[in-house]
């Protein structure tokens, strides 16, 4: 039986102004359905997608918040945010949306905020690495 593929995605982009942020998304979500070991790290503004209560009605477009509250549903748990990148731009895990909810005790699932050093390691381990 071979190993199960190791995708990772990467998101550097803010979340608002282009499409790179949802459209990842949307991948994220599909490639859910195939047998792989799917992470997902946000980085630089890229964390910004993470913030939880971000309210788009003015900027005239759609809130993609709730999709990201789906992605433990998919079976997408490694879900990651990068803390330096967080620090920089004033966030601390507080401030993290909500993925999921845990099965057994219905506690509410956030991103794991991890250190640079511990992406770099994931990376080397992937065999594919998708930026968004």
């Amino acid at each position: 039986m071979s190993e199960k593929k190791k995708i990772m995605f990467t998101v550097r982009k803010p979340p608002h102004g282009t499409i790179y942020v949802y459209e990842g998304l949307e991948v994220k979500l599909i490639m859910a359905a195939y047998d792989a070991d799917i992470s997902v790290v946000f980085m630089d503004d890229g964390v910004l997608a993470l913030k939880a209560g971000q309210n788009t009605k003015e900027l005239g477009i759609k809130g993609f918040e709730a999709t990201y509250g789906a992605l433990v549903d998919y079976e997408i748990s490694q879900v990651y945010a990068d803390r330096q990148s967080m620090e920089e731009r004033g966030m601390t895990e507080d401030d993290l949306l909500v993925i999921g909810e845990d099965e057994d005790t219905e506690e509410p699932i956030r991103p794991q905020v991890i250190d640079s050093s511990e992406i770099a390691a994931m990376m080397a381990e992937q065999h594919n690495i998708l930026p968004f």
